[in-house]
């Protein structure tokens, strides 16, 4: 079927086969009308290859999505045998950054324990855990080397410069850190059909991301209850002037009949609530289920 590409939305263009369903474009118009936020959006459907982007290459501040970055390049190292799943690490009390995001600190509130790698990644993917993230990029090398291993990837649109700390400590520096909607859904076809990693680590990885305790409100909120997501959130809450730098949501969403698509959608410099923009993300995602529930293909 010859590929078709229409203009719908300023900066949203979509690559469909037979697409000519406007209700999309009614749908996707309506849920950011008159929201004072920038919203990027990236689909991509592993079964025929279908994309749609909004603002598909503009640069979106990541905040906590690069944790799943970070996994992919953790990952690799054990794949290459430098690290093994369930090697002891030594998490120092120093380590368990205080006045962030931290449920392994919660947990091991004294720190100097040793904890294998396994469970430091499940922190940091499943729980979003901003110490975990950090120790694990001081174990592999720091942000400059995910940041090479996801280029060498081929994924070009990503930058990844700093830890969490720094982010915390600096609210600019999120937007050195970022990723477009493209990459983004790139980067998780290659993760789920292209054999990055090992079989057992890709396996690991999905599990974590499916056992995914954040962002309950976004990409999962309106879908059906047992709906499989395996997803990894970001949030960078609001400054002093009530600007949220970023709120995302990316991953896999398998429909009923076991087929999937990738999707990553970044609300970013937004003057509306929490509510709303987690909102804006859920609707979205219903938006797109809904249209490839529809099909056959």
């Amino acid at each position: 079927m010859k590929k078709i590409t229409l203009l719908i939305l300023p900066f949203l263009i979509i690559h469909l086969s037979s697409f000519s369903q406007n209700v999309i474009k009614e749908k996707i118009e309506q849920i950011v009308k008159s929201k004072r936020v920038t919203v990027g959006v990236g689909i991509l459907n592993f079964n025929n290859g279908d994309t749609l982007t909004l603002n598909g290459n503009a640069h979106f501040p990541m905040q906590s999505v690069y944790k799943f970055h970070l996994a992919l390049a953790v990952l690799n190292e054990v794949d290459k045998g430098n690290l093994t799943l369930n090697q002891n690490i030594f998490v120092k009390k120093s380590d368990l950054l205080p006045n962030i995001y931290s449920p392994m600190r919660e947990k091991y509130p004294n720190g100097n324990v040793n904890l294998p790698l396994s469970e430091i990644l499940k922190y940091t993917v499943s729980q979003s855990d901003n110490s975990g993230c950090d120790l694990l990029f001081n174990l592999i090398g720091g942000p400059e080397k995910v940041n090479k291993y996801i280029h060498q990837l081929g994924i070009k649109d990503v930058s990844i410069l700093d830890p969490e700390e720094r982010i915390q400590n600096d609210w600019s520096l999120q937007y050195k850190n970022y990723s477009t909607p493209f990459a983004a859904v790139q980067l998780l076809q290659k993760f789920h059909k292209q054999h990055i990693l090992s079989k057992n680590s890709q396996d690991f990885l999905y599990k974590i991301m499916a056992e995914t305790t954040t962002g309950t409100t976004k990409i999962k909120a309106l879908l059906p209850k047992n709906t499989l997501v395996a997803h990894k959130t970001g949030f960078s809450g609001k400054n002093k002037e009530g600007l949220t730098g970023g709120t995302n949501d990316i991953g896999i969403i398998t429909l009923p009949n076991g087929k999937q698509f990738a999707i990553a959608i970044f609300v970013s410099n937004s003057m509306e609530s929490e509510v709303t923009n987690d909102k804006m993300i859920a609707e979205i995602a219903l938006v797109v289920w809904e249209y490839y529930l529809g099909r056959q293909d």
